[in-house]
């Protein structure tokens, strides 16, 4: 099973996921597409990764490039520039996969859905958010943005 994300770096909000089979570019144009019908950008987006052959291929590249999306690549082997991310997936390894064996597919999903909806939005603080999870971050930012 692999996970694709798509994490909003101003909240460090999970905006898009998917899961399948296969580590490849339709996996990574689905958790864009959920980002994309979650946000509905109207301006152009910076869509940032690492140097994966999935983000690379023509058919990803064509796809943001259809979307208003800008793609922006991590130095190869410099994990540091998509350190949010590597940092995600580190809590999301410890807390949802580490030494755990699923029985079935489905057991898996639901553990990783229950993870990013229910637990890391929502609940996970971050330091960059000043202790409040992505969701209330959010939510905080545009209550602020409407009484000014």
């Amino acid at each position: 099973m692999y996970v694709a994300t798509v994490l909003d770096l101003f909240s460090r909000k999970i905006v898009g996921w998917a899961m399948g089979r296969n580590i490849d570019r339709h996996l990574v144009i689905d958790a864009i597409t959920m980002a994309k019908l979650r946000r509905q950008p109207k301006h152009e987006v910076l869509f940032h990764s690492d140097q994966g052959s999935q983000y690379g291929s023509d058919d990803c590249l064509s796809f943001l490039k259809e979307n208003n999306m800008l793609p922006s690549m991590s130095r190869r082997g410099n994990c540091h520039d998509n350190a949010v991310a590597e940092s995600f997936f580190a809590t999301f390894k410890k807390r949802v996969t580490r030494r755990k064996i699923y029985a079935t597919r489905a057991e898996a999903k639901t553990e990783i859905f229950n993870f990013i909806e229910m637990f890391y939005n929502p609940i996970k603080r971050h330091s960059s958010n000043g202790g409040l999870s992505p969701a209330k971050f959010e939510e905080a930012y545009f209550q602020k943005l409407e009484s000014v």
